[in-house]
């Protein structure tokens, strides 16, 4: 194992430790994050990209594994079993038991009295004495490429947008038609925009994006929009290439594959941005070129 790798493992370790140990606790974001000393936004992104599954999907299936451990070493309900793993009726239970073994909850109790996982990518299963011995995490090379760069600090425009990623035109167009009627839009104008939640976690209503374009001078803004300044320091840049909807596979590769064998650590209080260099409606979609940028030091 890397050397550079190895604190980071060790890290994600402990809190695969503590799902097996404390999968009827709390398990909330916060909690784990806090205990990987990450924040929520880059936690998941680092999860997911080490483990190679979301945090909700990794906590729904060990749930539903140790429903399957129970049915065939115990003799609880169906009901009990499906309250246990945090489901609200047996019939939802069932049918997401179905999905992941194959078969009904009680077909399986009548057929089978060992654990099965037909059909699943998960590495790291439900144990009813759980040890790191058995979990192996992700551990393939990052693929794209990733540069460290220096900015400056960098002031800029924006406006605020709640809810789907997919929905932020109405503020770009907001905002631009603003910045090019007011006359502060040149060829050496950065488009920023400012991710502060990660989508597998945050509800989608919920979703917090500034879309922003930097300026040289302080301007008056009219409201709904406003001032504020992109720290300067040490980035991890990688470009993504094509349709924005890659850009997740993108984040899970710069998180969870080269940030755990860089040597860096994060700066959790900068959320991660991305740098619009060739975007919609200049080229097609699939000629988008989008840079996404991770304070590190």
């Amino acid at each position: 194992m890397s050397t550079l790798l190895q604190p980071y493992n060790e890290r994600m370790m402990e809190v695969l430790l503590y799902i097996q140990r404390n999968l009827d606790g709390d398990l909330s974001p916060e909690t784990l994050a806090e205990q990987a000393c990450f924040s929520v936004a880059h936690f998941h992104r680092i999860f997911k990209g080490m483990i190679g599954e979301s945090l909700k999907e990794h906590v729904r299936r060990l749930r539903l594994e140790r429903g399957a451990y129970r049915l065939c070493y115990t003799d609880k309900s169906v009901m009990n079993i499906a309250l246990d793993a945090g489901f609200e009726s047996p019939e939802t239970f069932s049918r997401a038991f179905k999905k992941r073994f194959l078969v009904p909850p009680s077909d399986f109790r009548n057929s089978s009295r060992a654990i099965l996982s037909p059909g699943n990518d998960g590495k790291i299963h439900y144990r009813p004495e759980p040890s790191t011995k058995n979990f192996q995490l992700d551990e393939s090379p990052a693929k794209n490429k990733v540069e460290i760069r220096t900015r400056k600090e960098t002031q800029v425009v924006f406006i605020r947008h709640v809810g789907p990623y997919f929905d932020v035109t109405k503020a770009w167009a907001k905002l631009c038609g603003w910045g090019f009627g007011k006359g502060l839009m040149s060829y050496q104008t950065e488009f920023l925009g400012l991710c502060y939640d990660d989508p597998d976690i945050t509800p989608t209503e919920k979703i917090r994006y500034d879309a922003c374009f930097s300026i040289d001078n302080e301007v008056e803004t009219p409201p709904g929009m406003g001032i504020q300044f992109i720290p300067g320091g040490k980035y991890a840049v990688t470009t993504h290439y094509g349709d924005y909807e890659g850009l997740h596979d993108a984040y899970r590769e710069l998180y969870g594959k080269w940030l755990p064998t860089s040597g860096y650590q994060l700066k959790n209080n900068i959320p991660s941005f991305e740098k619009y260099i060739k975007a919609p409606p200049d080229v097609p979609p699939e000629k988008a070129v989008t840079e996404l940028w991770l304070a590190i030091y």
